[in-house]
């Protein structure tokens, strides 16, 4: 288990990276960090591999504090973006090099025997004899996975080890790297700032934005319970659309629709209505085409996507955005009807605190 207590990393510049971060790993889980470039993911990291020093909290595993240890004392394996192969290696020097320096130097013969164990794992066999130069970046990220795990490290680390791929092989490495920890049973940290890569591979996902973490949770709950304003914009593809209302009395009032919060699933509030302005946040899947609508658009681009149409038009002096089957048959230029689900929508305060 990874156990990290009120970390906060400040730099000499005075730039809070991270602002006491309380997060607890379980053993043979898979995690990742996720959120935009500078909101501290990738810092997060470097503090687990020793690579930064914290300002201040604490950092276990296995209830064992790794503060004060040296990165090669932490027992982790780290697989950069970058690969860090050695150019003059070949494919299994390359894997054995862990085995073959430091205090834990084992003999060539073992070393040679522990890394084609791990070679026929991670299906690299073929390769032994190629240097980096001669192989594809999914071979060499392949590559730099296994001689991460030769060490059979306590905690594996990836630093978006799949960013210099093609989509298709981001797609095909990312199911061999949750196979592969999962076999294998190793607690693995990935960073990543792909919501769909942290969706499709992870036991739970880290949000986070501005050194803080926003929502830690298994991915469902990301999309469909966000915690915040911040976590429902940021998961989504199209995003989410968000309108600015106003309440009086009962009701959130837009200037083309208006929300009627008696109508509303009363186990999903999680606060009074006490405020004069909300944001209400609508998924694009939840707009329901409907013939005694709650308001009428026209449509201004109609986006082909496989099965799916992704309808743009205005209101509330919004750009929106509502996805409907392709064989309802609508384009350009037509006026639809369009309903709300509203066991489907969020609503906010104007700080992003979530309300329903």
């Amino acid at each position: 288990m990874i156990h990290i207590n009120k970390l906060q990393k400040v730099y000499d510049n005075g730039y809070e990276a991270l602002k006491s971060i309380n997060l607890e790993v379980n053993e043979g889980e898979l995690v990742c960090l996720l959120g935009p470039s500078g909101c501290g993911k990738t810092t997060i990291l470097n503090l687990l591999a020793g690579l930064l020093d914290p300002t201040s909290g604490d950092i276990k595993f296995d209830n064992e504090s790794v503060i004060n240890k040296h990165p090669k004392d932490r027992n982790i394996g780290l697989v950069f973006q970058n690969y860090a192969l050695y150019p003059h290696m070949t494919v299994l020097e390359n894997v054995m090099f862990p085995l073959t320096v430091g205090k834990k130097k084992k003999p060539k013969e073992e070393a040679e025997k522990i890394a084609k164990k791990y070679m026929k794992i991670t299906s690299i066999e073929e390769l032994a004899n190629k240097k980096p130069g001669e192989m594809s970046g999914g071979q060499q990220q392949r590559v730099a996975i296994t001689r991460a795990l030769v060490q059979s490290p306590k905690v594996l680390l990836l630093d978006e080890p799949l960013s210099n791929l093609d989509a298709r092989l981001r797609l095909k490495i990312r199911e061999e790297i949750r196979r592969l920890v999962k076999e294998i049973g190793i607690t693995t940290i990935f960073v990543t700032h792909d919501q769909e890569e942290a969706l499709s591979i992870s036991d739970r996902i880290v949000l986070m934005n501005q050194g803080i973490v926003q929502q830690f949770d298994i991915p469902q709950n990301l999309y469909l319970e966000p915690a915040n304003l911040f976590v429902a914009k940021f998961m989504g593809n199209p995003i989410i659309n968000i309108y600015e209302m106003n309440k009086e009395g009962n009701v959130l009032v837009g200037d083309d629709f208006s929300i009627d919060l008696s109508l509303l699933n009363k186990n999903r509030i999680k606060q009074s209505f006490t405020e004069e302005k909300y944001v209400v946040g609508i998924r694009p899947e939840y707009f329901v085409l409907s013939d005694k609508p709650l308001f009428k658009v026209k449509v201004e681009t109609a986006e082909l996507i496989g099965k799916d149409c992704i309808l743009n038009f205005k209101i509330n002096n919004k750009n929106s955005k509502a996805i409907t089957d392709i064989n309802e048959g609508i384009c350009e230029n037509d006026e639809v009807g369009l309903d709300i689900d509203y066991n489907s929508i969020y609503i906010f305060k104007e700080d992003g605190m979530r309300v329903y």
